[in-house]
């Protein structure tokens, strides 16, 4: 099937049908912690190739390390390495955090991202990306999450089960992942897709061994692995 045909009206029934099903089961996700942009996006690069959990302990080691975005800043590029190596690429991180908030400062004369409510997702999408290492998930996960935007992060769970519930061709770059489920998917929605789909990817669509074959969404999973079990 050509992508152009790909996304018909079958398409859009199974993605609903998926969409209520997950929400059946995991429910409604409460709504988005509203933290600080700034903070968010500095989180958002910790996690960059690493787990949850690493990306917390750095964290909170940043945060106890430092007591202001301008300590950050002004400290040598070994000390911040050193309060997030544990989140892995530290020397690239720290890096990156620094360079952010020097061009933001500069750029705004504060540390605020406060101006990016005034945007619409897609001006605001490519204003994250000019930030060095700031990439189209980076970007997604900050406007989802600090500012409400409809925009759909596409981590390796989401990337994962969308192809297997054939949300997206078999193949597709997550950057082109993005675009699609974020036309797709209705922006009232894309919250707790997202969400739903990560729980679903922990608890029963892992990458290995998956047990999908009992679950609820085991019929509209046509590629996959679980059925070469």
């Amino acid at each position: 099937m050509s992508e152009e045909n790909f996304y018909d009206e079958e398409y859009t029934e199974r993605l609903n049908e998926i969409m209520d099903l997950l929400k059946e089961h995991y429910g409604v996700p409460e709504g988005a912690r509203r933290d600080d942009p700034v903070d968010s996006l500095i989180t958002t690069i910790l996690s960059q190739n690493t787990t949850d959990q690493s990306r917390d302990k750095a964290k909170a080691r940043l945060d106890e390390k430092f007591d202001s975005f301008q300590e950050i800043l002004d400290a040598d590029v070994e000390e911040v390495t050193d309060a997030v190596r544990i989140a892995g690429l530290g020397p690239t991180k720290a890096e990156r955090i620094q360079t952010f908030l020097s061009m933001i400062k500069e750029e705004r004369g504060e540390f605020s991202l406060d101006h990016v409510t005034d945007m619409g997702k897609e001006e605001a999408k490519q204003y994250l990306q000019e930030f060095p290492g700031v990439g189209p998930k980076t970007a997604a996960v900050t406007l989802c999450f600090a500012f409400g935007m409809p925009v759909m992060p596409v981590d390796t769970h989401v990337h994962r089960l969308s192809q297997r519930l054939r949300l997206i061709p078999e193949g597709t770059p997550v950057e082109k992942a993005h675009d699609i489920l974020e036309r797709e998917v209705p922006d009232d929605r894309i919250y707790e897709f997202h969400i739903n789909l990560i729980k679903h990817g922990r608890a029963v669509c892992t990458a290995r061994n998956p047990t999908c074959q009992e679950s609820f969404l085991a019929e509209y999973c046509v590629n996959c692995v679980c059925r070469e079990n």
